[in-house]
């Protein structure tokens, strides 16, 4: 505990600057037409989960546990794409790159807590689905609207309090070095790294929200598809085995958009150009908020069945 204790000593004064330079994009040719694909995704992203959270609002046959966790995942892609994009396009369309040092702190506090809650909100969908195909007639009782909001009221509380505790050590680091932030955001990795006194205590909240937040959830995820694969292989007919799968598609989809950019990206980490890597993990943040609407859209039967009626309606 020597090094928490360093971190968190009394008397000790921190070099704090006033500003930090986000270097981001800088060397990549022709990025304004990407600075303009970054704001119609944006607009999707707004337009698409704003659509969706009304949707169930709305309609009372969405007020069920599965749709409590799909209207918190689109209220997660909506404040997590507002909180990203229009900072990220006045940083670098329209050349801010200086972010005062409270402001990059409640940049990464916000941005961070969006994307813990994207991973952890795929979690709450793969127990609602795994419950109901594995155990169907006990999916009311064991899957209710209270507690599929007490499961994703702890995840809001376990996000809030990892990155908080990380800011918390980001403010302990004194910043002798440089104030240049070789990410497209207030990235956490780099912003540690920057200090010039023991960082140690920010690696390791680093790792550690990175089991928690990233590989746990994948491991649960995976693990509830392996118990859904051998629930639907008892299934007697293949007609039966078809209309439960179909449950699980969108689902699955959430599952593919938000985790294999990520675990491409942090695979080839070593072996990839930092320009391609800054450019992969900014296309990997807003993705995922665009695409989840459409595909609530294509591949949900009670979201289209919703979309009906209210086109009926107006």
């Amino acid at each position: 505990m020597e090094f928490f204790n360093s971190a968190l000593g009394k008397n000790i004064t921190f070099v704090r600057p006033a500003y930090f330079i986000i270097s981001g994009f800088i060397g990549i040719p022709n990025m304004k037409p990407y600075y303009v694909f970054l704001f119609f995704i944006y607009i999707v992203s707004v337009v698409g989960n704003t659509l969706v959270m009304t949707l169930i609002v709305l309609d009372h046959n969405l007020r069920t546990p599965k749709y409590i966790a799909v209207f918190n995942l689109a209220f997660v892609d909506l404040f997590g794409s507002s909180a990203l994009v229009p900072k990220l396009l006045d940083i670098f369309l329209f050349n801010h790159r200086s972010i005062l040092y409270n402001d990059c702190l409640a940049f990464l506090f916000f941005c961070y807590i969006c994307h813990s809650m994207q991973s952890l909100n795929l979690v709450a969908l793969s127990y609602d689905r795994l419950i109901a195909i594995f155990f169907p007639l006990h999916y009311q009782v064991k899957v209710t609207n209270r507690f599929m909001l007490s499961l994703i009221a702890s995840f809001w509380l376990l996000a809030i309090t990892f990155t908080l505790i990380a800011v918390g050590l980001l403010t302990r680091l004194s910043f002798c070095k440089s104030v240049v932030i070789n990410s497209y955001f207030c990235d956490h990795g780099p912003l540690y790294r920057l200090g010039c006194n023991d960082v140690t205590p920010s690696r390791v909240i680093a790792g550690l929200s990175s089991y928690l937040i990233l590989w746990v959830p994948l491991m649960f995820i995976l693990a509830s598809y392996c118990g859904i694969a051998y629930s639907l292989s008892k299934i007697s007919t293949a007609k039966e085995r078809v209309k439960a799968f179909k449950t699980c598609t969108g689902h699955f989809s959430f599952v593919a958009v938000y985790f294999i950019p990520l675990l491409i990206t942090f695979t080839l980490i070593e072996n990839i150009h930092p320009n391609a890597r800054i450019l992969n993990l900014s296309l990997s943040s807003v993705s995922p908020p665009m695409l989840n609407p459409i595909i609530y859209v294509l591949q949900i039967q009670e979201i289209k069945e919703s979309v009906k009626k209210l086109l009926k309606i107006m």
